[in-house]
């Protein structure tokens, strides 16, 4: 004879405030949580370094699939509201002065992780939800998904006991939704590791089938190549100007070529990215080739005569200046001016020496 005694029915429906990202896996979080009843607070928190953001300011593409928000297309297509949370400013900290250290690239994921969650609690509290949930799924990235970086996590965001992981639910300790009866576990999932497999099966069951395929998510940050552009700022940093997001956004664009410890350039690749430097113009010298098409260049730092010579010779590369010909170079830093004539494009070989990506 069994005798348990049954939970108690909530007196109402269960509410929880849900991280959407708009890929796979936190799309099917909301769905489970909603096959169960549950009034979802979808939330989805910007840094700044969204690369669908950037490529819609940058790019020109009729693709709009490429440009649409994932998080707002799956709310639409789950029927939740989603509440965008710029915390840019913010997490410049965190960016900067991770506690747990970067992953492979510039990624401070765990901070990164518990930053966002200790956002969500804060938010939970505000409108009386009573948990926590995320698309995570256990095992699936090396750096913030195994076993006891989850419980680090969940510690450390202040959400012991409140924080739900519906894909992999049965994998990990019962929540307090669970135990109170608010959360059916047996309709949770038991999904861990790399595999699709599972989250492939649900989004059948559930006809899912407008998501971005996996490609290490919509974060700059992962990005090998924006990794070396941060570390070499970084490094260069010298502690006592006051940094800002600006310095990290526009580390996004361009080529990158560093001439001394003090002066840095990037060099535009397209129109967009062009235009996206000469946002940043104010107390920098822009160069362009005004007889050419070509790129702007945007220097950072104070460089002499000699140097400001070198960045007419490696902007003058990348115009459409004949190789064996010479083109003149403007110079400008608000207001002042300044004409360099006769520049040939730099040789291929000591642009090298100069580059950083």
């Amino acid at each position: 004879m069994d005798n348990e005694k049954p939970l108690p029915t909530p007196s109402r429906p269960p509410k929880a405030v849900v991280l959407l990202s708009g890929g796979l896996d936190s799309t099917l979080a909301v769905r489970m949580l909603k096959e169960q009843g549950v009034e979802v607070h979808a939330v989805n928190f910007n840094t700044g370094f969204c690369l669908t953001d950037h490529a819609r300011k940058v790019r020109k593409t009729d693709d709009l699939k490429k440009l649409r928000n994932e998080a707002l297309r799956a709310g639409a297509d789950l029927q939740v509201e989603v509440e965008i949370v710029d915390i840019s400013k913010e997490y410049l900290d965190i960016l900067t002065r991770p506690k747990h250290g970067y992953g492979s690239a510039a990624n401070p994921c765990i901070d990164c992780r518990i930053f966002m969650l200790q956002k969500a609690r804060e938010i939970m509290t505000e409108i009386g939800a009573d948990f926590v949930a995320t698309g995570e799924v256990l095992g699936q990235r090396p750096m913030s998904q195994m076993r006891p970086i989850l419980d680090l996590i969940e510690r450390e965001s202040g959400l012991k006991g409140k924080l739900l992981r519906p894909l992999s639910a049965q994998c990990l300790p019962p929540t307090e939704p669970e135990m109170t009866g608010l959360i059916d576990r047996t309709r949770l999932g038991g999904i861990r590791g790399r595999t699709r497999t599972g989250q492939m099966a649900l989004a059948a069951e559930f006809k899912i089938e407008d998501f971005p395929q996996p490609a290490g998510g919509c974060c700059f940050l992962t990005d090998e190549n924006y990794a070396k552009k941060f570390h070499d700022f970084m490094a260069h940093w010298d502690g006592e100007r006051e940094l800002s997001l600006e310095d990290f956004l526009i580390l996004k664009v361009g080529r990158h070529f560093r001439l001394s410890p003090r002066v840095r350039a990037i060099v535009g690749r397209m129109e967009g990215e062009n235009k996206f430097l000469s946002y940043f113009a104010a107390g920098h010298w822009l160069l362009t080739t005004p007889d050419v098409p070509g790129p702007t260049t945007w220097v950072d730092g104070e460089p002499d005569a000699a140097e400001l010579a070198k960045l007419a010779e490696i902007t003058v590369r990348y115009s459409d200046c004949p190789a064996d010909a010479s083109t003149r170079v403007f110079a400008h830093r608000d207001g002042e001016e300044r004409e360099l004539t006769a520049i040939a494009g730099m040789s291929l070989r000591e642009l090298d020496g100069y580059r950083i990506q």
